[in-house]
């Protein structure tokens, strides 16, 4: 497979899709992966004419069965290094300031439940399935935990670490891993109709609103609020602000300049 591209970015109208490109080895993450996602996210936030990102992969069986465990692949880490490679990755998506979804494609495993914890918001195709395998092979998802934890309840993810065992996309959208669950052949449309849904708002108050929602996640109530109360008055100076009061008064749809 040399000489294939390993992640394939491409801008398509005001969206920037990044596609894991590894179809036969079920895109499993390796060291192209991580430094193509992390380009992708790099170029998209670059271009102002991106109002969201979309992260997926090739094929429809597998999104991305966790890290690619081949030997010589597997485990390898830099034990001078403090950070990994992933877990930069990891690090770089919760600062992104653009509205990421994840198109969940097919299996979802391990490092890739990583990936899909990444996005705001995650739409799969009914036969996917997920799961963390770690203990299986000897490890755990230390790192994907970090993400985890915030999004379902302490019991399921204990089950799910502890057990290892794989669960269906129905069990991912009652737990709070997704937001929908459509026959694969209604995937790409229903990705169509989520990211229309978010990229005709205004890209400055969305950049706004994900960087406040990341600082408030460390805060306390009176914290938040006080914090929040200072983040609206600025909102307001914006020329996005100022267009869409506008455009509300006069009944027509607004003209964003992101700004």
């Amino acid at each position: 497979m040399d000489g294939i591209p390993q992640i394939l970015l491409e801008k398509r109208g005001a969206s920037f899709w990044i596609t894991i490109n590894r179809p036969e080895k079920r895109n499993a993450i390796n060291k192209e992966v991580i430094d193509g996602i992390s380009e992708g996210y790099r170029q998209a936030h670059a271009n102002p004419e991106v109002r969201a990102i979309v992260l997926t992969a090739a094929g429809d069986k597998a999104f991305c069965a966790g890290a690619d465990l081949q030997p010589g692949k597997g485990f390898v880490f830099d034990y001078a290094r403090p950070n990994s490679d992933y877990a930069d990755l990891l690090r770089l998506s919760q600062d992104a300031t653009l509205p990421v979804v994840a198109r969940v494609n097919g299996v979802c495993m391990a490092g890739g439940m990583g990936l899909l914890c990444m996005a705001d918001m995650a739409v799969a195709a009914d036969h996917a399935l997920f799961g963390l395998p770690e203990v299986k092979v000897g490890v755990f998802p230390m790192q994907v935990m970090s993400l985890l934890q915030n999004l379902v309840l302490p019991r399921v993810l204990r089950e799910w670490c502890l057990s290892g065992e794989p669960f269906d996309a129905a069990s991912a959208m009652a737990h709070g891993l997704l937001n929908y669950v459509v026959p694969a052949a209604e995937l790409d449309q229903k990705t169509d109709w989520l990211l229309a849904r978010i990229t005709d708002k205004s890209p400055t108050a969305i950049r706004r609103g994900k960087y406040a929602m990341r600082a408030m996640e460390a805060m306390s109530f009176d914290q938040g609020i006080a914090y929040t109360e200072s983040q609206i008055t600025l909102l307001a100076l914006t020329e996005d602000a100022r267009e869409g009061l506008a455009a509300f008064n006069e009944k027509r749809k607004p003209v964003w300049t992101g700004r």
